[in-house]
């Protein structure tokens, strides 16, 4: 989740992201959903873990605007195995006007989550 600079090789849709991995940092995270344009977003960091999440905030303009909260977490199962739970809350006035846009973001989540997955299966064989 926080190899930043092997996401170009592996994740389809979170083609980069930069900054420092820190409560209250600023990432800069490009995004290219299919079907749509891609797009360039500067959200604050809201919590890391090593190993365990990460999470972000990301606004447009004010708070109350468009936010969305963004996590990636680990999740441990029993033995060797873990769950990789990927999640974004929106919120905000302007939401309803995005819902087109929002439904190709969640198609990039998949596509990523798919990748995600082959990439740590083939890394465990």
């Amino acid at each position: 989740m926080t190899d930043f600079g092997a996401y170009p090789d592996w994740n389809p849709f979170i083609r980069r992201i930069s900054g420092e991995l820190r409560e209250g940092a600023r990432l800069e995270v490009r995004i290219e959903p299919p079907g749509a344009r891609a797009m360039t977003f500067k959200p604050t960091v809201r919590s890391i873990e090593a190993n365990r999440e990460l999470r972000w905030l990301g606004r447009v303009l004010l708070p109350g605007v468009f936010d969305g909260e963004h996590s990636l977490r680990i999740e441990p199962l029993d033995g060797a195995r873990s769950r990789f739970v990927q999640s974004e809350r929106f919120s905000g006035f302007l939401v309803g006007l995005f819902k087109g846009t929002l439904a190709k973001t969640e198609a990039g989540f998949e596509q990523m989550n798919t990748r995600l997955k082959a990439r740590v299966e083939q890394a465990s064989a």
